[in-house]
């Protein structure tokens, strides 16, 4: 069964969140993240590169690098920007993006439940991404940027949760995207044992997003988690956009997919309202595509059945020649969120892509099944919300390293 600790989190000062907080450094362009840095010296990315504003430090020795992280949150503390909390505390999360509104538990899970399967996954890890998370947790003692766990509703915590959210927040940030963001603390030792024994009772957890940082504390402790269950996670598809045809006409490849499945032709741009449905843009048309029968009754384990599966065992591969999608430059992956519908198709008609396919988001049943069965998704099967901002509430282990 896993299990959740309370912990001490660093937090920014309440009128300073919009200064300090900062989306991960991967969602920067590096000219993008050095003028904030550059701009703004209590970005919490001064805590994650402090190369990014000061030039001199990019050919820095790594235990330099740490070194002055280490000096940079001392200053942080000790201006008032960051304050470390002085009692142990799960949190309640509470976020509002796209209208789109998200609440869970934050608090700290065992790497020995993600060992044991107690934490499940269904993405496969890059050694050397975990490599480069361990070294820089273990040197900086900074968990600022939570995995995203999802488990089936527990009533205990939904009503922990509603308790909470009804009182004034510890945190309440509207930040530059939009998004809205409250923290709650729940410091009360019966309400902490509360929601403990609920996920206690609990079989099993899922990694719903967050796989390489959860990897990255295999066998060293904890690692900062936000709890959701299945209804407040949303899933979004990637859809498949294919540079070249593979030597073959437009008609061809219609004449090829018919072969396997149901083609229908549509006016407006498709995107599919259920699952096993397919959608196709090609030489200016959009197309419904529907696997046969035949195909659907030979698909036997949980990612078999994944239309992502369907389209890359019965088309992409087989058809258009991308046989391995993580190493194939033909192929690019986009999601589809509010206004995205229009890029897919302009990408098509201006030539930067020659066929696009359109999937119906992968369920939480499915995603869960995955893991059941100790199986991995196909690359980029899921865009999953919420996506956190980094430096809103920190694990903070100065001492981390000689553990």
């Amino acid at each position: 069964m896993p299990s959740i600790k309370p912990f001490r989190a660093l937090i920014p000062s309440y009128h300073e969140c919009s200064v300090i907080v900062t989306r991960p450094l991967d969602n920067y362009s590096t000219g993008e993240a050095r003028l904030i840095a550059t701009e703004n010296q209590y970005s919490f990315l001064h805590l994650i590169d402090p190369s990014l504003a000061e030039p001199s430090w990019r050919d820095m020795r790594a235990e330099l690098i740490y070194r002055k992280i280490g000096l940079t949150i001392k200053q942080f503390l000790d201006s008032g920007k960051l304050i470390h909390q002085a009692i142990p505390a799960v949190y309640i999360y509470e976020c509002i993006h796209n209208g789109l509104l998200q609440k869970g538990i934050w608090a700290l899970c065992e790497s020995d439940d993600y060992m044991s399967g107690a934490i499940r996954k269904h993405e496969v890890t890059v050694e050397r991404r975990e490599k480069q998370l361990a070294e820089y947790l273990i040197n900086t003692g900074l968990d600022s940027n939570p995995v995203l766990i999802t488990y089936r509703p527990l009533p205990v915590i939904d009503q922990e949760i509603d308790k909470y959210s009804k009182l004034p927040p510890l945190i309440d940030m509207l930040f530059n995207d939009g998004s809205q963001h409250r923290l709650w603390a729940v410091e009360d030792k019966s309400d902490i044992q509360a929601i403990q024994d609920a996920v206690a009772s609990l079989d099993v957890m899922y990694i719903a997003d967050g796989h390489h940082r959860a990897a990255a504390m295999k066998g060293r402790g904890q690692f900062s988690a936000v709890l959701m269950n299945t209804s407040e996670i949303k899933i979004h598809e990637f859809n498949r956009l294919i540079k070249g045809l593979n030597g073959l006409t437009a008609p061809e490849i219609i004449e090829k997919i018919s072969e396997t499945f149901e083609l229908t032709t549509s006016s407006s741009p498709v995107y599919p309202a259920r699952i096993h449905e397919i959608g196709m843009y090609v030489n200016g048309v959009w197309y419904k595509l529907s696997p046969k029968s035949a195909i659907l009754n030979q698909k036997k384990n949980p990612v078999e059945k994944l239309d992502v599966s369907i389209l890359q065992d019965h088309i992409l591969a087989p058809i258009l020649g991308i046989s391995d999608p993580r190493t194939d430059a033909r192929i690019t992956f986009q999601g589809r969120l509010a206004g995205d519908s229009v890029t897919i198709q302009d990408s098509v008609d201006h030539g930067l892509f020659l066929i696009a396919f359109t999937l119906f988001p992968i369920t939480v049943d499915e995603l869960l099944g995955v893991a059941d069965a100790e199986l991995i998704m196909p690359p980029k099967s899921t865009w999953i919300e919420p996506k956190f901002l980094v430096g809103l509430l920190t694990s903070y282990t100065p001492n981390l390293k000689s553990l």
